[in-house]
């Protein structure tokens, strides 16, 4: 089950069943079963400190996955910055619209593309990975409700 958690703001996600759904398809497309999946937003001071604390790395970053995968039971943390999404939806060229949804919906499916077995860790795993994220991403529009899909977050 995918739970959604915020942790030092308020996020105002709106459309969690469809983003379920979604994520969940994508999970069991990959021959996985979605085992318990906590996905917490936070700021960029939360995650800077959650990333010096648990990695050793001083610097910000859009995610930071925990895996506690066993077997084919995807499991894990997943947590988002949303100050850093939503600079990076102003600053990469988004295929899809709104641009801070879409770039949030991407980390969320790459955070979870890793917890499925997807590296991302040379040039051409990174260029995989993409093009997976890419695919999630055509999936939701396709097959959910993309339009319900929203969030109030403005930092």
């Amino acid at each position: 089950m995918l739970h959604f958690t915020d942790q030092d703001l308020h996020s105002g996600l709106k459309g969690k069943t469809i983003i379920r759904q979604w994520l969940k398809a994508i999970v069991e497309e990959r021959g996985y079963v979605l085992g318990e999946v906590n996905i917490i937003f936070c700021s960029d001071s939360y995650i800077l400190s959650l990333n010096k604390s648990s990695l050793g790395h001083d610097y910000y970053t859009d995610i930071i996955t925990f895996d506690y995968c066993q077997g084919n039971i995807v499991s894990g943390d997943l947590f988002i910055s949303l100050d850093t999404v939503c600079a990076n939806s102003k600053t990469y060229r988004q295929k899809f619209s709104p641009a801070f949804v879409c770039e949030l919906m991407r980390v969320m499916v790459h955070g979870l593309l890793h917890l499925s077995g997807e590296d991302d860790t040379t040039p051409y795993k990174q260029r995989k990975m993409r093009r997976a994220e890419n695919l999630s991403l055509e999936k939701l529009l396709s097959d959910f409700d993309y339009g319900r899909v929203s969030i109030g977050y403005n930092n």
